[in-house]
């Protein structure tokens, strides 16, 4: 290896730990820790006009899935309304995640009914291409819990919102 390369990676090492060590006594100084630091990075200011959005992914006929996605949905919105903020939460079914919201099948519509009248800013959007296609499936119409709205595509629904700058979860 190039001897002067060897130097120059040693002063370059001893000016990041200066660098570091200066930002961190800063931190030290100002009386953040560094534990304190990444939770100011979580939350916003309190003073924020606009609503947090989050979009909430369900394509699989799982319970467990479809309960920890209402957990999410339930945590997020708890969050914020602790901290006086607004939160808007709209969770979209496709695929086999439409038994999420069937009025015949779903495990959890006794659960969205008690959320959804105590969370005004929470919406369920039910996939019109897949409730088209079961309907074909099943030879019959797919009735859907009264909480759900139909949407043309539900994956074109996920797009647009996080075209307009939603958060995407997928439990």
């Amino acid at each position: 290896m190039n001897r002067s390369f060897v130097v120059f990676a040693g002063v370059a090492a001893i000016g990041l730990t200066l660098v570091l060590s200066t930002q961190t006594s800063g931190a030290a100084q100002g009386g953040t820790s560094a534990k304190n630091n990444a939770n100011a990075k979580m939350t916003t200011p309190a003073n924020r006009t606009q609503p947090h959005r989050l979009a909430v992914q369900v394509d699989v006929n799982d319970p467990a899935t479809m309960n920890l996605a209402l957990n999410n949905v339930t945590n997020a919105a708890q969050h914020y309304s602790e901290i006086g903020q607004k939160v808007e939460i709209e969770v979209v079914t496709f695929g086999p995640g439409l038994h999420m919201l069937r009025d015949d099948t779903s495990p959890v519509k006794a659960r969205i009914k008690s959320m959804s009248e105590t969370m005004p800013e929470l919406t369920f959007s039910a996939c019109g291409n897949t409730r088209e296609n079961m309907t074909k499936a099943e030879a019959k119409d797919i009735p859907l819990i009264s909480q759900a709205k139909v949407t043309k595509s539900g994956v074109v629904r996920l797009m647009e919102l996080q075209e307009r700058g939603w958060s995407y979860l997928r439990p």
